[in-house]
């Protein structure tokens, strides 16, 4: 490799799993069907497999755990919780391929076990924090007020948003959320953590233009660099992470799975970052 060993630590072991459920989804089902076609762009020949901070994951791949078998019903979030706390337990540090938000409450639930202080840092286009979203606790609209409730992470900073209504507005006042909309957001932005990272990163965080294979278009978003650069200046350990809410069914070119391949290869390169 180009890169010494003092910029990056490549004994953290990295793994991929696969979470095919969008049973939760408000709008539109597909969000399930993502998993193997971010595969199929990471790995597609029509790009190279560096990351821009110069990790060859040809030569250091990435560990596939596969993907998690849904069930129906509320037993799909133990089956999530179970299946990333055992690979947290050999030490791997997870991504976490969508399906929609919802896999995020039992994800994280996982990690705040192996880490007490965590903290996330939230890409979206809405804030994900209803309290309950047309009588459903578990909806991919209150992944977050799960999350808070039930004090898994001690920070919780969101990017990109633009949808907040006024209960969702209650909800991160309560909980102390730290919100960047995106009419605040400037490009310089640089966040700094003193705990561990986990990036949940909605793909409907992304304007549409760079970013159309979703169920919740929203104009006026991050363009794919924009949100790159906050990751590549994040200061902090990022341990995990999940990639969430393309929905293949929008994505008649395929342009949204290579923007994901393309936000995978560049977490999973700052996942191994020794900053």
């Amino acid at each position: 490799m180009a890169a010494s060993s003092n910029s990056f630590k490549l004994d953290k072991n990295l793994a991929l799993i696969g979470v095919p459920w969008d049973e939760n989804s408000s709008f539109m089902r597909g969000p399930a069907e993502a998993p193997p076609l971010i595969r199929a762009a990471f790995a597609s020949e029509s790009a190279n497999m560096w990351s821009e901070n110069g990790i060859d994951f040809g030569a250091t791949p990435i560990f596939d755990a596969g993907d998690i078998e849904a069930i129906p019903g509320a037993a799909m979030i133990s089956r999530i919780m179970d299946s990333v706390s055992g690979l947290l337990d050999q030490n791997y540090r997870p991504i976490a391929l969508g399906g929609d938000h919802a896999i995020s409450y039992p994800v994280v639930k996982a990690f705040s076990k192996k880490y007490p202080r965590l903290s996330i840092l939230h890409f979206d286009a809405h804030p994900d924090i209803y309290d309950e979203f047309q009588g459903n606790r578990y909806s991919h609209a209150c992944p977050f007020a799960r999350i808070m409730e039930e004090g898994l992470v001690e920070r919780l900073v969101q990017v990109g948003i633009r949808t907040a209504t006024g209960h969702q507005r209650e909800q991160l006042k309560r909980f102390e959320v730290e919100v960047i909309e995106m009419k605040d957001f400037r490009d310089d932005l640089m966040i700094e953590f003193d705990t561990p990272v986990y990036i949940s990163f909605d793909i409907d965080g992304l304007d549409p233009a760079f970013a159309p294979g979703v169920s919740h278009r929203e104009p006026g978003g991050l363009s794919t660099r924009q949100s790159l650069s906050v990751i590549q200046r994040l200061k902090g350990d990022v341990v995990g992470a999940d990639i969430v809410e393309f929905n293949p069914r929008m994505d008649s070119t395929g342009m949204t799975a290579m923007v994901c391949a393309k936000l995978l290869k560049e977490i999973a390169a700052k996942m191994l970052s020794a900053e």
